[in-house]
């Protein structure tokens, strides 16, 4: 994910048409751009159909159960493995998939370092974050923020969550469209449109099993997609052999740098760490991966799902460096950027599935069904997401608190419906404003660290008030805004060496090429928009410090704000006395994190709040009420000389003091 937030800081709007150069050797692969075959555009065709019949198939099957807990938690009966590859399809967006292999051939393989943090971020997620979220029985994870803190908190994450989603929903499918028209010539409008409009069809009338059982299917075809690139990509190079010796000579292979620079691009300890911390942010806070965890019957399953989806979030990793490391060895003599055959480093992955697979019909259709698949699978899960925050945040407290379920059940397909149309609209913003479009991905992580960093604050420090957890989430927004937008500005990273000493001399309408060999420095934009060199720049000179910090620890940098600015906000207006605090609200974190030590050391460290059996009151009353009863109070009125009774119905789903819930979901599990 962080190869393609970077890759996809900078779309560009040039497309570009290839030379009349003979394909008939390497040199020239560059210059004779590709079409897509008829099979190619069937299978392209084939693979949206089939979304589309699987949203049709769930809205028939589910036609009598209208309701929000069907279509927006797939009625909580959902099986672990869907769930699994949901999990991992809602991931790996097209963004990730023609990403990675960009930042390993431009850069090194570094990028690969992530899948080690792929369980570190699993194991957080699922026993710190998703235990609260599940047996709290929440639809929107952002409902947390108002039982521990207030509504103002609620809504103010909910604002950041859904614009930088539907911003980095429309780079979803702008991105890969932009890249494959410019190698393919594969229609721009015509594959956004197809893909967007099937996408919102499918979401709005199936709800959340459509979007499951289509991530699915997606998530098989973009594993298909990666692995068939790989394995005919190294033997058309001469073996894997062959490309890491060309990838070694040219420095791309790198997994020693344990230097402790926060400048640096990656370092061992910037990609395990940031991307750590960035995994948790996605699948421990994120509403969109939290609602999928919630669709299974038992918490262990969510967890279980959690778990399996970690070799898939893994391989994509590891499989999309080495792609990047084959398309690298394959023009190593001819680099694309250098010689202006394309111009984005997205394009890169794109024009090598044309060179080696286009003349083998089918295959490269079967490639870009994959890459669209990532945006369906993300696009989908990003409409649900926002459809079930939507409705619990504001229209029900706002608009109308008396809906029935039904309604409520039919308004968040319209929400999705409306959404969609809104994130096509974006869609047509970013291919008319380039600037827009980097801005926006940089917001993914600039808006959604300090998401994750209110719900921890939350959940791991019980003295934190309403007023910190506010204070600290505005602190941190602008703060990341601010140091966002300097290091877009100003921040430069070096990248390894191109080569175009392979290509033959030739004029184009990007002018004279000859063979020449470099090392440079550049900026985001210049990389991912520009071949031309500029001089090396010294990063220390930044104008403020801040600017120079790698993108990697951003996702670090924005909740620890929102923490340490919370804590000293909460201090300074009124601490909350960690007794007075509901434990359901509360992870007892040293008992997660070092489960192993004596309880006469865990005991202090949970400072007073007594975590056992503190479902389990829950479970009770959701096994003795199961349905609407009237419970018998005496009343005893002074200004009455009668005594009475007063019979009061109790709702399930009612709150009480607006801290409690009573819930009717039965859990069997230790949750802790």
């Amino acid at each position: 994910m962080f190869g393609a937030v970077e890759s996809f800081n900078s779309i560009i709007l040039n497309l570009l048409d290839g030379c009349n150069t003979k394909r008939n050797s390497m040199k020239s692969t560059l210059y004779q751009r590709n079409e897509f075959s008829t099979l190619d555009y069937v299978i392209f065709v084939v693979t949206l159909l089939i979304s589309l019949c699987i949203g049709i198939y769930n809205a028939f099957k589910s036609r009598y159960k209208q309701s929000t807990k069907e279509v927006l938690l797939a009625g909580g009966e959902m099986g672990v493995i869907p769930v699994a590859f949901s999990l991992f399809a809602s991931f790996i967006s097209s963004v990730s998939m023609i990403g990675i292999p960009a930042e390993a051939y431009i850069f090194d393989s570094m990028v690969m370092w992530g899948a080690v943090a792929a369980p570190i971020s699993i194991y957080l997620s699922a026993y710190i974050y998703i235990p609260i979220f599940y047996n709290l029985k929440l639809t929107n994870a952002y409902e947390y923020l108002e039982l521990r803190f207030s509504k103002s908190v609620r809504i103010l994450v909910t604002i950041c969550f859904c614009v930088y989603m539907i911003m980095y929903m429309a780079i979803v499918l702008y991105a890969p469209a932009l890249a494959f028209n410019a190698v393919t010539g594969l229609s721009l409008w015509g594959t956004i449109l197809s893909a967007g409009i099937v996408c919102i069809i499918y979401t709005s009338i199936g709800g959340m099993k459509a979007v499951l059982w289509t991530d699915s299917f997606q998530a098989v075809l973009m594993l298909t997609g990666i692995v068939v690139t790989l394995i005919l990509g190294s033997v058309k190079v001469g073996g894997m052999s062959a490309v890491w010796k060309i990838a070694d000579e040219y420095r791309r292979i790198n997994f020693t740098d344990f230097s402790f620079s926060m400048s640096t691009r990656y370092t061992v300890w910037g990609a395990v760490i940031g991307q750590t911390f960035m995994w948790t942010i996605l699948f421990g806070t994120n509403q969109a991966m939290v609602q999928r965890t919630l669709t299974c019957p038992t918490l262990k399953n969510s967890q279980r799902a959690l778990w399996i989806s970690v070799p898939g979030l893994m391989m994509i990793l590891i499989v999309g460096g080495l792609n990047g490391l084959v398309v690298f060895a394959y023009y190593h003599t001819c680099d694309p950027l250098s010689s202006g055959a394309i111009k984005a480093g997205d394009q890169l992955l794109p024009l090598f599935v044309m060179d080696i697979m286009g003349i083998y019909p089918g295959v490269s259709g079967i490639f870009i069904a994959a890459v669209f698949s990532g945006a369906l699978s993300t696009v989908s899960s990003g409409l649900n997401a926002m459809s079930a925050a939507l409705l619990q945040d504001i229209i029900k407290p706002f608009v109308s608190s008396t809906l029935t379920d039904k309604r409520a059940a039919i308004i968040s397909k319209f929400i999705v419906l409306v959404l969609g149309i809104v994130c096509l609209f974006f869609v047509y913003v970013a291919s008319a404003m380039g600037g827009v479009v980097k801005a926006a991905v940089s917001m993914f992580g600039i808006l959604g660290s300090p998401i994750c960093g209110v719900i921890t604050l939350g959940m791991i420090f019980p003295w934190s008030n309403t007023k910190g957890a506010f204070v600290g989430t505005i602190v941190s927004i602008a703060m990341m805004l601010w140091i966002g937008l300097g290091s877009f500005l100003y921040k430069k990273y070096p990248i390894s060496p191109l080569s175009t000493e392979g290509c033959m001399n030739y004029t184009s309408d990007f002018g004279n090429y000859s063979s020449t060999m470099y090392n440079f420095t550049v900026s985001v934009d210049t990389l991912y928009n520009s071949t031309a060199a500029v001089e090396p720049t010294n990063n220390s000179d930044a104008i403020f410090p801040l600017y120079d910090l790698s993108f990697v620890w951003y996702n670090v940098l924005g909740p620890g704000i929102v923490i340490v600015v919370g804590l000293i906000v909460s201090f300074m207006t009124g601490y909350t006395d960690p007794k007075s605090v509901d434990p359901r609200f509360i992870c007892p974190i040293f008992d997660v994190l070092c489960p192993y030590l004596p309880e006469k050391i865990l005991k202090p460290l949970r400072f007073g709040i007594v975590h056992k059996n503190k479902f389990e009151i829950q479970h009770t009353l959701s096994t003795m009420i199961k349905e609407p009863q009237n419970i018998v109070l005496n009343v005893d009125d002074k200004n009455d000389e009668k005594e009475g009774e007063t019979l009061l119905p109790v709702n399930l789903g009612e709150k009480i003091n607006d801290k409690e819930t009573v819930l009717n979901r039965k859990t069997n599990e230790k949750h802790y």
